[in-house]
């Protein structure tokens, strides 16, 4: 494929899956209180924030977006922690099978995780509290982070690696003065994946946050979707808040996911 036919099968993919949030965006600007357009209509007539005025209004969102982003200022940097030990630790071990067992996980469904999660939490004490939304991180987050920081370690020169063993290095050292400054593009990529994860996990949010105090802004943005037509403004609205952080930390990072790891 030549640059200009690479470059344009890029844009298309740009424009598929911005094309809806644009959308959105726009219907988040309809003045409240109006009918749905008959059509599509790319810009409102008398375009305005009402509809983000109702928004606080209709739901608590101050309580919701903070204890959504308490959930990923914990998960987060912790989900990114453990990705990179256990890809380091792959990397050096260089056995297939551990490889293979974490691609299996991958297919484990995630229903067959909800029962069991549910009476750990029970067992615990920590059902209606933040813990049951952040304990995912303990893990990862996902496979796929692993597999990241598992790729990007296993493409440093293995020359660096056997020189920190020769100079008596430990694990833990050569992971942090060797390995973690060669993969910053992939951890700041991994990163942006746990946020994501965290940011809009909606059925963690509604299996286990059940006290009103806890409940996180997808939970919460849920119920818009019972607002009358003639609010529809004010479920885009949410709509945006709750997609525009996810779509801009996806695109920050989209060399290091698409491309090189390093």
């Amino acid at each position: 494929m030549t640059r200009g036919g690479a470059t344009a099968l890029r844009l298309l993919v740009v424009v598929v899956f911005l094309a809806p949030l644009a959308l959105v965006l726009a219907g988040s600007l309809r003045r409240v209180g109006l009918p749905p357009p008959g059509g599509l209509e790319l810009l409102p007539a008398s375009p305005g924030l009402t509809a983000y005025a109702a928004l606080g209004d209709t739901v608590p969102l101050g309580r919701l977006l903070g204890n959504s982003l308490v959930v990923v200022a914990v998960a987060v940097p912790v989900a990114t922690l453990v990705a990179s030990w256990a890809g380091f630790a792959l990397a050096q071990l260089g056995r297939r099978w551990l490889v293979v067992a974490v691609f299996a996980l991958l297919l484990v469904p995630l229903p067959m995780l909800w029962v069991p999660r549910f009476f750990l939490f029970l067992e615990l004490g920590v059902l209606g509290t933040l813990v049951p939304l952040i304990a995912p991180a303990l893990a990862a987050t996902t496979p796929f982070t692993v597999l990241l920081a598992y790729r990007a370690f296993r493409r440093v020169p293995p020359e660096l690696w056997d020189a920190a063993r020769l100079e008596g290095a430990s694990a833990f050292t050569t992971w942090r003065r060797v390995g973690l400054p060669l993969v910053t593009a992939t951890t700041t990529a991994i990163a942006a994946v746990a946020f994501v994860f965290h940011w809009g996990n909606y059925l963690d949010a509604l299996l286990y946050a059940q006290s009103e105090a806890t409940r996180t802004l997808p939970l919460g943005l849920g119920e818009l979707a019972t607002l009358d037509s003639t609010d529809q403004s004010v479920l885009f609205a949410g709509t945006v808040v709750l997609a525009l952080p996810a779509v801009l930390a996806l695109l920050a990072v989209q060399r290091p996911l698409l491309g090189t790891p390093r």
